[in-house]
């Protein structure tokens, strides 16, 4: 007899340690990666990831390696939770090692840098044809799966069989998993909300008000539906978990590093000082420039969008910003006929 599958995660950050631990949990023979071997040998040794989620006691069935090869040996399903900026790099380590059998997710969120690519398009560049793929993706903070607080995500394939596989794996008693096939418009939604989640802590940090929250995160909404609808994503995955649902968490909870950086700006802090301090990876400030790609190809106003890629370039201030956004013409909240056509 073979050994027994496992499931690989790759990336031993915040989220992909909290994936890993519930995996676990739900009885999987699960196996996390990370590059940095002390860290890794310090997890091993004490089942907690001091770096990135003090204090919380991960389950003694997770297994660490900070071999890649190892982690996929006998691997079913790997689950790739790395920053965007180093996602190709990862996808070009694996491709070699892909089995005929392996199942390619991750729970990225953000473009391929450089080219714009959404991640999907760039896994399947690089891995084997027929790779089954699938994005993870949803209103999730790493720190309350490790704690195990209830949370719901949604898992998109162009394969509904291997959705469901991921989904399953994933799914337990505090955690839902539900399923979809609009691997584009999942992508989007998960990458446009940190940018959006930069404008309303901005508006926090200058302590605007709830009504001016309220109204960043619905007319930041419309941007994303907008440009969904251009680039040929399904409306209704945007009013759900990938959209809405993760809107709405990263744009006003506090652990979103994102939110995070616009409350610093919004006081005035300087963009370094912010990342500094923030200390992990924040994604709007590649996933703004992409963002804004998309919408000039295709002839879209975002002007949320637009003003928080210039105070993220530091060409205007965040004051600036809000003045350019009250001084815009009244008109239509949507357009007629947009929502039919």
């Amino acid at each position: 007899m073979g050994e027994a599958r496992t499931i690989g995660v790759l990336g031993a950050g915040s989220w992909g340690t909290a994936l890993a631990a519930q995996l676990a949990r739900n009885g999987h023979a699960t196996v996390l990666w990370g590059r940095d071997r002390a860290q890794i040998r310090t997890m091993a040794e004490s089942r907690c990831n001091q770096r990135y989620l003090p204090g919380i006691q991960l389950p003694a069935e997770l297994a660490y390696t900070d071999s890649i090869e190892t982690c996929l040996r006998q691997a079913e399903l790997v689950l790739v939770v790395v920053p965007s900026h180093v996602f190709p790099e990862l996808m070009a380590a694996i491709a070699p090692l892909c089995s005929k059998t392996l199942g390619v997710a991750w729970a990225t969120k953000g473009f391929e840098l450089g080219s714009g690519r959404f991640l999907h398009e760039a896994a399947a560049a690089a891995l084997p044809a027929g790779t089954p793929l699938a994005v993870v993706t949803g209103p999730s903070f790493a720190k309350e799966v490790a704690q195990g607080l209830p949370t719901a995500v949604t898992v998109h394939s162009e394969e509904a069989a291997f959705a469901q596989a991921v989904a399953e794996r994933l799914h337990g008693a505090s955690f839902r998993a539900y399923t979809g096939s609009d691997m584009l418009g999942a992508e989007l939604g998960g990458a446009m909300k940190n940018v959006l989640a930069v404008a309303t802590g901005i508006a926090d940090g200058m302590q605007l008000g709830l009504n001016a929250r309220a109204g960043l995160i619905t007319r930041g909404l419309n941007e994303m539906l907008r440009l969904n609808a251009a680039l040929g994503g399904r409306t209704e995955t945007l009013m759900g978990l990938a959209g809405l649902g993760d809107l709405v968490l990263t744009c006003t909870g506090d652990l979103s590093r994102n939110r995070r950086l616009g409350l610093a700006l919004g006081r005035g802090q300087k963009l370094v000082e912010a990342v500094r301090e923030i200390g992990q990876a924040v994604e709007s400030i590649q996933t703004v420039d992409e963002v804004m790609r998309l919408a000039e190809r295709h002839g879209l106003d975002l002007p949320i969008s637009a003003l928080v890629a210039k105070v993220l370039h530091e060409e205007i201030t965040p004051q600036e910003g809000l003045r350019m956004l009250l001084a815009r013409e009244q008109k239509p909240e949507y357009p007629p006929g947009w929502f039919a056509s």
